[in-house]
């Protein structure tokens, strides 16, 4: 087992106070965590899943995954216990009544497919709603496998585990942030609770790693899609939502699946800037407005970049957007760049943006030249 360095940005241990009525997150402990900027890999919508676990007797592990925050109902109980929205196994004991305690070595554990396979730059281990019945510490390793592997295969002795949070003191009630700094592709994780307890939500950051050969054979693709490596570098307004949900897998489910400004009193206009896989060739656009009814965006334009010191270039001109529509480009020529950017006029939103192209023979050869630096 590889062990990589780390950092603990949020140092919260202890108990919290005992659920005293009012707002349950009253007393919550966070802390401003910086890599939170990436994408979220271990996001259901993209595919995550928690696909096995050795105990989940009080909660079920699929908890670990849900977006939304933890909830809490102080009167909710089940033929097992108290009912908790997290992953929560049974108290360990000791093998005899000489030795009542867990040992040292006990943990149980949680296997975790990440729905886009990446480089990690920051993990959340959130025990919000679990203050008395939280793990004493948590580690996290990160392991790369081929394919769709069973739990057995993951587990077999073959496979390589790197350490990429350490056994670390965590608090209960707390989002525990930790900082990952492992220059590697990683497709799976294994989380461990110490030696037992609870774990309502596991945020993993970080960067999307296509696989070139999967690319390659898809010929046309989403150059900007976030599953194929594309990202979110800059937008003028997150007031309501996310600008990475425009490039997230499938279309908008509700208003706030996608991205909505505040409304604009001035004579400016909102964007997003894109970053896209690598250097690609751009033919078609897709605007789509879904679910934005009467705060759509009223105009739109996309412009791309090549190279980070490239000139901008319009490459569909401002045109008039319809609410709750799906508007279709082809355009005239291919656009070849690095980066892309949207143009919302004045304001309001849009659910996604698709780009459809093929990488450049550079493109290409830097996107596999990377997948194999970082071991994919």
């Amino acid at each position: 087992m590889t062990a990589q360095q780390n950092t603990s940005l949020a140092s919260f241990t202890g108990d919290a106070q005992p659920y005293g009525g009012g707002d349950p997150y009253a007393d919550y402990r966070t802390a401003d965590l910086p890599f939170t900027q990436y994408a979220n890999l271990a996001d259901r919508q993209l595919g995550a899943g928690v696909v096995a676990a050795n105990d989940e007797f009080f909660a079920q592990r699929e908890n670990l995954l849900v977006p939304e925050p933890a909830e809490f109902d102080p009167e909710h109980f089940g033929h097992k216990g108290k009912v908790m929205d997290g992953w929560e196994t049974r108290r360990r004991r000791g093998v005899s009544v000489e030795h009542p305690w867990p040992t040292e070595e006990d943990h149980d554990w949680a296997l975790i497919r990440l729905g886009a396979p990446g480089v990690i730059r920051g993990i959340v281990v959130d025990t919000a709603h679990f203050r008395g019945n939280y793990p004493q510490a948590v580690s996290v390793e990160g392991a790369s496998v081929a394919g769709s592997p069973s739990p057995e295969e993951l587990l077999a002795d073959d496979v390589k585990w790197t350490t990429l949070v350490p056994r670390t003191p965590v608090g209960g009630h707390a989002a525990n942030g930790f900082a990952v700094s492992a220059e590697q592709r990683f497709t799976h994780l294994r989380l461990k609770q110490h030696p037992d307890g609870g774990v309502a939500r596991l945020r993993v950051y970080g960067e999307v790693v296509p696989d070139p050969a999967w690319l390659a054979a898809l010929g046309t693709f989403d150059v900007v899609a976030l599953e194929n490596g594309g990202r979110v570098e800059d937008a003028s307004n997150l007031f309501y939502s996310p600008a990475t949900n425009t490039i997230q897998p499938g279309r908008s489910r509700k208003m706030d699946d996608g991205w909505e400004t505040r409304r604009r009193r001035d004579r400016g206009n909102d964007w997003i800037q894109y970053r896209l896989v690598d250097r690609s060739q751009i033919r078609a656009i897709e605007i789509d407005t879904a679910y934005l009814k009467g705060n759509s965006a009223g105009w739109a334009s996309v412009s791309v970049k090549d190279g980070e010191d490239g000139e901008w270039r319009e490459v569909l001109p401002r045109t008039r957007m319809q609410p709750d529509t799906n508007h279709r480009f082809v355009l005239p020529e291919a656009a070849v760049g690095t980066h892309a950017r949207v143009d919302i006029f004045p304001d309001g939103g849009i659910s996604r943006l698709r780009l459809f192209g093929t990488l450049t023979q550079d493109g290409a050869a830097h996107l596999a030249a990377r997948h194999q630096e970082l071991g994919g």
